[in-house]
């Protein structure tokens, strides 16, 4: 030992070292060890009082070193990986190639219950969070500031959906009721709809913006006319309660999803049920509409050449209590592939606007970015302490929304 030290420590530091021990042995007690030590080292006299505590300090901020040096070689390592995989930088990566990356930008607490959903603002740098606790908060997402609540529900809020334009914000609850509210001036709830016999658990406006689509546990769907607050039509078909309802992008058809292991197409129009999707082994808890720039990853994923079997569309995508992501082209009710990777349910889908990604929320606790081309997962987030129930991707700025069992809601930066 003796070599080694003088390899390594000067005279003085070994002398310093000597006086910490010294120290150390002292005041904790050690007088025996502290008493042969003091006549082996040939240390007479007190220990200085600045060498009191020291080897402890030293010893923590070690241990506080050894951790930096081990976040920071990850880090390195990562770095070399995308230097050696030619992932380019963020400079160089085009926004179609932005990701959210780890750790999140904000995490916001205020919630008293679990977050059911949460929506980015067509419009303004807001985001919407809706929660088992009646509220629902408006949040800037690039400051991370906290704006106001909504109150009026009396039951858990299971869906929030903004109108293209973003004036109004509608909401559905365990209240059996579904509310409007105006997002321009007042933030008041200027209508309430009342006719679903259980809990209303999804909502969503057609483009035009002059009608509402339900989905509840009394296994309907409702259309409601915005103007008068009327029920206008009532889809049946499902089985079971049915979890979410998503409108096409041109509002001609949407599509529902149920505990009846079913997904549903239906005509906007007519009261039809165009397909009915069933290759989900379980629960099927979300569903998304796939951006047309998904369109050519989606061909290439489902292994269509050009010249023959090349799928039109339009796709969707299901995620289900049976761990699955499945991608349909529901013009033919086919299911084209399946992405498995998931080790809980998955709780919500969204499109990457670039259309090459989908990003996935779950009760792993974790949000996935799946790579459609390739149908495998690229990234994982270990995003939140608990069930990650919901999951937003902004159409135009680099930022990805999350919610949890936990109570909190993460803004997400993208590069």
């Amino acid at each position: 030992v003796e070599n080694s030290m003088k390899m390594v420590l000067s005279q003085r530091q070994r002398e310093e070292l000597n006086q910490a021990i010294a120290d150390y042995l002292g005041s904790n007690g050690y007088s025996e060890s502290l008493e042969a030590f003091r006549k082996e080292a040939d240390l007479s006299g007190e220990t200085e009082k600045k060498f009191g505590g020291l080897l402890e300090k030293k010893w923590t901020s070690v241990i506080r070193l050894q951790k930096k040096v081990m976040e920071l070689e990850a880090k390195l390592s990562e770095a070399e990986k995308e230097v050696i995989e030619g992932a380019p930088s963020k400079a160089k990566r085009s926004p179609g190639e932005w990701i959210p990356r780890p750790p999140e930008k904000f995490s916001l607490t205020g919630h008293r219950a679990s977050i059911t959903r949460v929506i980015f603002h067509p419009i303004f740098s807001l985001m919407v969070s809706a929660s088992e606790d009646a509220v629902i908060k408006i949040w800037d997402f690039e400051t991370g500031e906290y704006e106001r609540s909504l109150k009026g529900h009396t039951n858990s809020v299971q869906d929030i959906a903004f109108d293209a334009q973003g004036k109004l914000l509608a909401s559905c609850s365990a209240d059996l009721s579904i509310k409007l509210w105006d997002f321009q001036q007042s933030y008041e709830c200027v209508k309430t709809m009342h006719g679903h016999d259980h809990n209303v658990s999804s909502v969503a406006f057609v483009p035009a913006g002059d009608y509402v689509l339900s989905a509840s546990r009394d296994k309907t769907i409702k259309m409601w006319e915005v103007a008068t607050g009327y029920c206008v039509k009532t889809y049946t078909g499902h089985r079971e309660w049915v979890r979410m309802v998503r409108v096409h992008m041109d509002g001609s058809i949407f599509a529902s999803c149920s505990i009846d292991h079913s997904v549903r197409v239906w005509s906007t129009n007519s009261k039809d049920c165009k397909v009915e999707l069933r290759d989900h082994d379980h629960t099927v808890e979300c569903i998304a509409w796939a951006p047309e720039a998904s369109s050519s990853a989606i061909n290439e994923a489902a292994g269509a050449d050009n010249k023959k079997g090349h799928h039109q569309g339009p796709f969707l995508a299901s995620g289900s209590r049976d761990k699955t992501i499945r991608v349909w082209d529901v013009s033919v009710g086919l299911c084209l592939f399946v992405l498995s990777g998931h080790d809980n349910w998955v709780r919500e889908l969204a499109f990457h606007p670039g259309g090459k990604y989908l990003i996935s929320a779950s009760d792993d606790k974790t949000i996935r970015v799946w790579d459609l081309r390739n149908k495998r997962c690229m990234k994982t987030l270990y995003a939140h302490q608990h069930f990650c129930t919901s999951v937003d991707f902004h159409k135009t700025h680099p930022y990805v929304i999350s919610g949890s069992v936990d109570t909190t809601v993460k803004v997400w930066e993208c590069r």
